[in-house]
């Protein structure tokens, strides 16, 4: 059984849990590093929960948070990003990613958003075949800078 949670500030201890081991598990998959969070105090840990217009989600699996995802506002009006999306190894194969998804375009619908846009890196084929599947489509917009310097994400959007 899986259950979706939107959190809020105080949940910031379940949202460092999951960051914290998908930056560990994965971490040529996002620009953000395990080293530069792992010894984050609690207040910036809040204040990523807290950025104004955002909205965080994790999805348990029989009771175990198994994976996260984020929405956040983007330059255009009319369009929000996905953000910080992760299922564990364990929980991948059950549908979660696919509830993320649905759960983060729902709100950005309701905020009264007409695309979605993420980022992915080069090479992270499960990601990206799960982007497309929901009928993200890839853009011209260069992405931003993976730490290396050198490669850059892909950026793809959705019109909802």
């Amino acid at each position: 059984m899986t259950e979706l949670q939107v959190l809020t500030p105080d949940d910031w201890k379940a949202w460092r849990e999951l960051r914290l081991a998908a930056l560990s598990e994965a971490p040529a998959a996002f620009g953000s590093r395990y080293e530069d969070w792992v010894d984050a105090e609690e207040d910036r840990w809040r204040a990523r929960l807290s950025v104004p217009g955002s909205y965080c989600v994790i999805v348990s699996l029989d009771g175990v948070p198994s994976g996260m995802a984020g929405g956040m506002p983007a330059d255009e009006d009319e369009v929000r990003h996905l953000v910080s999306m992760w299922v564990s190894p364990a929980a991948r194969g059950h549908g979660l990613g696919d509830r993320l998804m649905g759960a983060v375009e729902n709100w950005a619908r309701a905020e009264g958003a007409h695309a979605v846009e993420l980022s992915v890196v080069q090479g992270n084929d499960n990601a990206h075949a799960l982007y497309l599947r929901h009928g993200y489509a890839l853009t011209d917009k260069p992405g931003d800078l993976m730490p290396d310097g050198i490669h850059r994400e892909l950026v793809l959007r959705k019109t909802l």
